[in-house]
Parts: C-alpha cells; sequence; structure tokens
C-alpha cells in the first residue's frame, strides 16, 4: 500500500476548503485544512506536506508573508489560488517562491494537474546526468545540448539558460528571477535583455521559434519550459 501525499490547504473560506478537500481525497491526497496563516506555517513544519495550496487573503497575514517564512527553511512547492489576479500580484508571489499561481474562481481538474506536476518536479533527483524534454536532450555532466541527436552550440549563457529552466521545467519564472539569477541583481530591470537571449534560445532548441513549444511566454510575467512529449 502506497504512503499517500499530504496538501496542506491554507485558506479562510470554508467553502472553498471543502471543494479542495473533496477534489484531494476523491484523487488519493491527505488533506490537512488550515484557515489563518500562523497555523499555516506551523502545519508546514509539523507535517512536512509535499504540497501547500495558499490563499493570498488571509485574516491575519497575507500570503506574500507566508511564503517568504515558509521559504526560509522549506522547499516545498507552494500553488497560490486567490481572488486577486493582478500581475503585480502574481510576479510578487512567484518572485517571493511560489511555484504556481491560480485564480478563483478555478477548475479543479487543472489545479490537480499542476499539483501533480509540481509534486512531480520537486521529488526529481537533483543529481541526475541527462535532462530530456521531447526532442530535446541535455547532458549536464558534459554541458552538451542537441536535438533529434543533432549537436547545439549554445554560448556559455545561453546555455545557464537553458539549464535554469531544465531545473525548473513546468515553473513559471519571472522575469526578474531569471535575470538575477543569470546576470545578477543589478540587471533585474533589463526585461528587454532578457527577451534577445530568449529568443536566441528559441532559434536553436525549437522547431519552430515563432511558434515556441518548449520555452513558453507567460505574458506580463516571464517564461516557462513545458514538457512536451514525442509524437509517436
Amino acid at each position: 500500500m502506497s504512503i499517500r501525499q499530504t496538501v496542506i490547504i491554507i485558506d479562510d473560506e470554508a467553502q472553498i476548503r471543502k471543494i479542495l478537500k473533496i477534489a484531494l481525497e476523491s484523487s488519493d491526497f491527505k488533506v490537512i485544512e488550515v484557515e489563518n496563516g500562523k497555523d499555516g506555517i506551523v502545519q508546514t513544519a509539523t507535517n512536512h506536506p509535499q504540497m501547500v495550496i495558499l490563499d493570498i487573503g488571509l485574516p491575519d497575514k497575507d500570503g506574500f508573508s507566508v511564503i517568504k517564512e515558509i521559504r526560509t527553511w522549506s522547499k516545498v512547492p507552494i500553488i497560490i489560488l486567490s481572488v486577486r489576479n493582478t500581475e503585480e500580484d502574481i510576479v510578487s508571489a512567484l518572485d517571493l517562491g511560489a511555484d504556481d499561481y491560480l485564480t478563483k474562481p478555478f477548475n479543479t481538474s487543472e489545479l490537480l494537474a499542476r499539483i501533480r506536476a509540481n509534486i512531480r518536479r520537486s521529488q526529481e533527483i537533483e543529481g541526475e546526468n541527462t535532462f530530456i524534454n521531447g526532442e530535446l536532450k541535455v547532458d549536464l555532466t558534459a554541458r552538451a545540448v542537441s536535438r533529434n541527436n543533432a549537436e547545439i552550440k549554445l554560448t556559455n549563457t545561453e546555455y545557464l539558460l537553458l539549464l535554469l529552466f531544465c531545473r525548473n521545467a513546468g515553473k513559471v519564472l519571472t522575469h526578474t528571477f531569471i535575470l538575477n539569477q543569470i546576470w545578477g541583481p543589478g540587471s533585474v530591470e533589463n526585461s528587454q535583455y532578457l527577451r534577445v537571449f530568449i529568443g536566441q534560445l528559441r532559434k536553436k532548441i525549437e522547431n519552430d521559434p515563432s511558434d515556441p513549444k518548449i520555452i513558453l511566454t507567460e505574458s506580463g510575467v516571464g517564461y516557462r519550459m513545458k514538457m512536451v512529449k514525442i509524437a509517436p
């Protein structure tokens, strides 16, 4: 018998918690309900869940401060589920360390798919030597990249950018996060610089750079590497 994965729901709306609990338990997750940020942090630290679903508007502290505190000691995947849907709120949550963001009202099937995808990503072995996404293959030991078994020549910066996406496959990465990781804090305002490098990378790894299937644009927020399947 397999051990059920634990999901903590931090939301002050009882009806939302009820809907989520029914959906999650029917998909064989163990569910812990919490209605405020303080208890949510305690339950996360105590139960070591595989996923946290977090609302931004909580009665005692906002979700942003909850993300910030959890991220000081845990890498548990966090999905924001909130009525707040401004670009500023989404970017702020992702920059603080949230893994995904859905707005209410939400589609239960989509939420479950994102939960599974984020849990899978978090459980990937960090020490793996090869990353494969469709026709794209990255040999992390040899720093070699190929598509359809044909070698792709990348500059050092392009390789580091690709590697960042590989290690965060499926996760939305904000402009600020990418710029800070690749070029440092002094470049966080230079989103145009990033667009140029994304364009160059797409020309080398995408079959059709004008219609990318691997590095997707999340409008106004950043970019995401989509895991694709090879057609049979």
